[in-house]
């Protein structure tokens, strides 16, 4: 009945649906943590209702009507753009006057054709040199055609017709007043050319004055320079409208997309819920009749992903979290606790203060199952930790990931596996913390370098916050560490250095009350360490199992021959049964003992099992004499003899089990020989493995090879000074 109850109490420990559960678990706090971050929140709204409730942006958006405002404000910000351009007036001046020489020379021409010629020739000259100057500028390939059709509109919209009574003047113009004529006109075009000319006829203007000033004599003379120059004259400052439109294009590109940042307010209690609105929320996926049900598809893959890494490594290792479900609630429980305290300082990180993320104690997790449980363990879970963090402290929802913290997270939780592994003090956590502090401002500070455009007041908030992460991990896990150790009876490497402290009470009354007690302990935990770490197991529960196993012999020390110094033998005198009541009441008087001081299950599991279920021959044996001596018919039985055990259960009660015999067995001999020490400890493993006492654990037969191996290396060692080697002479043995 007792292994029936015991079984179902213990039962879920090993039950293969409640690992399925607990990694579905497991699976569903990825879901959680990562929901809020990667599935947005969705919303019963109408169009034109007024909102029940203010919904804030769950990531920073564009706000496209803002930029699109912004936009049109920089373009009508851009003054029109303009071309001046070079129609070489100067030599439409040349043509026209080597045209007057030529006809004003020929003699065979009259009069009256000269003023037919000039009214017909000189406005034609003067287009055909604009067309001309105009397809110069089209094979330049420096205008564009609309600009090009611009210029030429404009020539054309601004031409100038020479009055009539000019063509009757211009016959009579001699040779002399033409080459005058000539320079003058030049000088005039070309100070007003060098100007920029929009309207023609401004320029047109000035042209009187500027004759005025000149050295012509004659009126005719000024007159026709006068209306040459106003002729010749045009714009050279043409407007670009594909100029203007590729500006307006430009100032529209360089204007920055305004934005909707993470927690601000797109519609307060109350508001009506415009179109603008209504489209910006269907864009950010927060309508619930639009919802958008493929982020929960993904994120549920990648929750999925993750408890199968876990679940991948747990199978391939042969840690005992393989089996055990206990443990494998205690590594979700960690997992539930490393997330909360990332996502509660996530809750005071904003846009402003993204370095806030620096804070959080991603490495504690990381740290607990390196102590807890294993190093490769913790190695896994901080890559998923890591991953974690880069979704959780992502601000800027640019990508589903921001490196930044992630990397860090990385870094700090692999320098904290590295520090912590093997810890055996509680001052191994504060370097911990200190490495953290330290590789998380190292990496903080390496990306701020290459980013190059840091300002130097988030630099320093950014590397301070580190720091103040890595003292802030530090403190959970010394405050959480006692919490775990109880809740599960985890006994980690800084508790079992704490309970192996001589100055401990039991060790201390121990030493006082039985030193021999006490000098056997020491020495059984010194080959129960070496045997345990020879097969992998858990050395240091070995050795500090060790010193507590006999606790119980301090309530009746003097029956136990260790403790017997310079005195009588008590058990000569008493009766065999009362002899082994006393005996086999040790271990329970020990456990009884260590129950009362609280120490952790393992221990005690040692002190009660480390006998199994072994039989006293010496009292056995006595009382089956006795019995024959005293001619009794009362039978004696074997059963009566054997400790009520239970048998070792794991593999470290089973080793010391193993070592307090070695010990015992070996102590009693008189310089001892390696062939008997050999001989011994075989003989004592056979012994109990016949006996069925390695039953309950999952000690093999291989093991078992390796702990006598290594048992007679260490009593070899112990006793060196004592063994008689068959080899050496007689003489020598004192000096073994």
């Amino acid at each position: 009945m007792k292994g029936k109850f015991h079984y179902q109490l213990n039962g879920w420990k090993y039950s293969t649906g409640i690992r399925v559960l607990l990694f579905l678990l497991l699976a569903l706090i990825f879901y959680m943590s990562l929901y809020v971050k990667l599935v947005p929140q969705v919303y019963d709204i109408v169009l034109g209702t007024t909102s029940e409730k203010t919904i804030y942006a769950p990531r920073q958006i564009e706000n496209a009507i803002a930029t699109e405002q912004a936009k049109e404000d920089a373009a009508k910000r851009v003054q029109p753009v303009y071309q001046i351009v070079n129609l070489k007036n100067d030599t439409t001046i040349d043509a026209i006057y080597d045209k007057l020489l030529q006809i004003n020379e020929d003699v065979e021409v009259k009069f009256d054709d000269k003023v037919n010629i000039y009214r017909r020739a000189i406005p034609q000259l003067i287009s055909d040199m604009q067309n001309q100057s105009i397809k110069s500028l089209r094979n330049s390939g420096q205008y564009n055609d609309l600009l090009l059709e611009q210029i030429q509109q404009g020539l054309a919209e601004q031409q100038y017709p020479l009055p009539e009574e000019a063509y009757f003047k211009l016959p009579r113009l001699t040779k002399d007043d033409l080459a005058a004529m000539r320079d003058v006109n030049k000088d005039i075009v070309g100070k007003l050319m060098n100007d920029q000319v929009l309207d023609a006829q401004t320029a047109r203007a000035k042209v009187a004055e500027l004759v005025n000033t000149s050295n012509l004599a004659k009126n005719t003379s000024r007159e026709m320079v006068t209306e040459i120059s106003r002729a010749i004259l045009t714009p050279n400052k043409f407007f670009d409208q594909k100029g203007t439109e590729d500006a307006k294009g430009q100032a529209r590109e360089n204007v920055k997309p305004v934005y909707i940042n993470k927690n601000d307010v797109l519609v307060n209690v109350g508001d009506v819920i415009t179109e603008e609105i209504y489209a910006r929320l269907d864009k950010l996926e927060l309508l619930k009749d639009k919802a958008n049900y493929l982020p929960q598809l993904g994120l549920s893959v990648l929750s999925a992903l993750m408890s199968f890494a876990i679940y991948m490594f747990v199978r391939q290792s042969t840690l005992p979290i393989k089996y055990n479900n206990s443990q494998l609630v205690m590594l979700i429980l960690i997992f539930l606790i490393n997330v909360m305290g990332m996502k509660m300082v996530s809750l005071v990180q904003n846009l402003d203060y993204p370095y806030i993320g620096y804070l959080a104690p991603t490495a504690l997790g990381s740290i607990l199952i390196a102590i807890l449980l294993d190093a490769p363990l913790a190695f896994i879970s901080s890559v998923l930790f890591s991953l974690m963090a880069s979704i959780i402290f992502n601000t800027e929802h640019v990508l589903l990931f921001d490196f930044k913290y992630g990397l860090v997270s990385l870094v700090i939780c692999y320098s904290a596996v590295f520090t912590i592994q093997r810890a055996s003090q509680r001052a191994t956590i504060l370097k911990a913390g200190l490495m953290i502090a330290f590789f998380s401002m190292l990496t903080i500070t390496s990306m701020l370098l290459m980013e190059d455009h840091f300002q130097k007041k988030e630099a320093l908030l950014s590397l301070s916050f580190a720091a103040a992460g890595g003292l802030l991990t530090v403190v959970f896990v010394i405050g959480l560490l006692p919490f775990f150790e109880v809740a599960f009876g985890i006994l980690s490497p800084l508790k079992l250095v704490e309970l192996s402290n001589p100055n401990h009470p039991l060790l201390r009354k121990l030493l006082t009350e039985t030193p021999g007690t006490y000098h056997h302990s020491v020495m059984v935990g010194n080959l129960s360490e070496a045997a345990a770490e020879s097969i992998g197991a858990d050395g240091l529960l070995c050795r500090v199992g060790s010193y507590y196993h006999d606790i119980g012999k301090t309530k009746r020390p003097s029956y136990f021959i260790e403790n017997q110094t310079n005195i009588e033998n008590p058990h000569d005198r008493i009766d065999p049964n009362l002899s082994k009541s006393i005996i086999i009441a040790h271990p329970r008087d020990g456990v009884e003992m260590l129950k009362d001081f609280k120490m952790p299950k393992p221990i005690r599991d040692i002190a009660e099992q480390h006998h199994g279920t072994t039989l006293l021959h010496f009292f056995y044996h006595k009382a089956m004499k006795q019995a024959e001596e005293e001619g009794s018919e009362k039978e004696i039985r074997e059963e009566d003899f054997r400790y009520p055990g239970p048998k070792a259960q794991s593999k470290e009660a089973a080793i010391v089990g193993i070592a307090d015999s070695v010990e015992a067995a070996v102590r009693s001999l008189r310089n001892p020989t390696l062939e008997q020490i050999d001989s011994m400890v075989h003989k004592i493993i056979k012994s109990r493995l016949d006996d069925g006492q390695f039953n309950e654990c999952d000690l093999t037969l291989k093991e078992l090879d390796k702990i006598a191996k290594t048992l007679n290396e260490t009593l070899l060692g112990i006793f060196h000074s004592r063994i008689e080697y068959p080899s050496e002479l007689a003489p020598k043995k004192s000096g073994a």
